[in-house]
């Protein structure tokens, strides 16, 4: 996997080992930058991190933060990794649960400018409440949630649908505040 744009574009960057993550491809991570447009000084929240590829991407496309939340601690470690080795900074990594970070992050009236989730495919059900009832406090005005979800999944939350595609098996669907 590479950065496909920004100050790293080109750098490799690691997966963790193993079949429970799923980076997100180059492809799909071009075509949804692409519909985000300019992500320069967005504070940004990327959620399930897995590799980081997302909040990577974002930072080096001139994002002013990223906080990552990744549960595998394995997959955490990757994430330091590739920050370490790209030499982005304004990142923090999180090893835990994502409905305790997202509380955490609300108690201290963090407010994000996107907000990237990519749950396992399988886990989207175990997660809709949790993301349903906590993701919308963390957004900032004019706010933008990008969902990663399998091509069979129709991810609802409070928010206001702005557009869907699907690309293979993913289906990307944001929303906005």
């Amino acid at each position: 996997m590479r950065i496909v744009a920004g100050s790293r574009k080109g750098h490799r960057i690691a997966a963790p080992k193993g079949v429970d993550t799923r980076p997100t491809s180059d492809r799909v991570r071009e075509a949804v930058f692409s519909m985000l447009g300019t992500v320069e000084g967005a504070a940004v929240l990327d959620l399930f991190a897995g590799s980081g590829a997302m909040g990577l991407e974002a930072l080096s496309r001139g994002a002013a933060s990223c906080t990552f939340v990744e549960r595998d601690r394995a997959a955490a470690r990757v994430i330091g990794a590739n920050l370490e080795k790209l030499r982005l900074t304004g990142a923090v990594v999180v090893n835990g649960d994502v409905a305790r970070a997202l509380r955490d992050e609300r108690s201290r009236g963090r407010r994000f400018d996107l907000v990237l989730v990519d749950p396992p495919y399988d886990e989207w059900d175990a997660h809709a409440r949790d993301l349903s009832e906590l993701l919308p406090g963390l957004l900032a005005d004019d706010a933008l949630a990008v969902l990663e979800t399998s091509d069979r999944v129709e991810p609802e939350l409070p928010l206001d649908l702005v557009t869907m595609r699907r690309y293979g098996s993913a289906r990307i669907t944001v929303f906005s505040r």
